[in-house]
């Protein structure tokens, strides 16, 4: 009877939304299982083994992790996302992007490198998959 609960009360937390609000300023390193909204301030790391939404009114300087990301507001820092990668009309990144699927609006700004894989691994310690498409190219001519 109680291992039900137990369960039940596991699924529930892992399905939560986290919510940081506009008032609110984070330094250090957010770790979720769960989705992620910032509408505040982060100064650090942001992963979550679901999605990340940064609101309007965020203001992200660190690096995100994430299954999906949605961004609205201001981040500088590089995103890693194996999934989706949304910039809305008022998104601002300045750093580099690691997805597999990136749609952007008309109006989104965006200063660094995109490299869009097949697999993306969501570890921050881990380096985007440098297979450069002009690279393997290069390679085929020589071998001709």
């Amino acid at each position: 009877m109680f291992k039900n609960e137990e369960k039940n009360a596991v699924t529930e937390m892992v399905n939560s939304s986290n919510v940081i609000a506009k008032e609110t300023k984070i330094t250090g390193e957010i770790i979720a299982q769960g989705n992620i909204r910032i509408e505040g301030t982060v100064e650090g790391t942001l992963k979550s083994e679901k999605k990340v939404v940064i609101g309007d009114s965020a203001k992200i300087v660190g690096n995100i992790s994430a299954v999906e990301v949605e961004v609205s507001g201001y981040i500088e820092g590089e995103i890693k996302c194996s999934e989706a990668l949304y910039l809305k009309k008022s998104a601002v990144i300045k750093g580099d992007m690691v997805t597999k699927k990136l749609v952007v609006e008309n109006g989104a700004v965006f200063n660094g490198k995109c490299h869009m894989t097949e697999v993306v691994s969501v570890d921050a310690n881990a380096k985007p998959n440098n297979n450069n498409i002009h690279e393997q190219s290069k390679e085929k001519l020589l071998v001709k």
